[in-house]
């Protein structure tokens, strides 16, 4: 994993602080759908906590394939290179 990767994957967590509940570890294999214990409104809050921290906009199909907490990563890492 490169170390932007980790950084991102840093910041995702970050931004999980505050809406997951307490007790729930988050990983890199972390299941955000079902995994972190957040309804589907929390879930949207985060992805555009997600597009605000990372400046990106997050297409829905492409949320929708995005399971876990290193392939959102991989996602933004993508998004930004083909934003510049």
């Amino acid at each position: 994993m490169t170390n932007n990767a980790t950084n991102i994957e840093a910041e995702i967590v970050e931004l999980l602080a505050h809406r997951i509940p307490a007790g729930i570890h988050v990983s890199a294999q972390t299941q955000i759908v079902g995994g972190l214990g957040l309804d589907s409104v929390a879930i949207l809050d985060f992805i555009m906590d997600v597009e605000d921290r990372f400046d990106i906009s997050i297409p829905l199909d492409r949320v929708a394939e995005v399971q876990t907490i290193a392939e959102l990563s991989r996602a933004i890492e993508a998004l930004r290179r083909t934003a510049n």
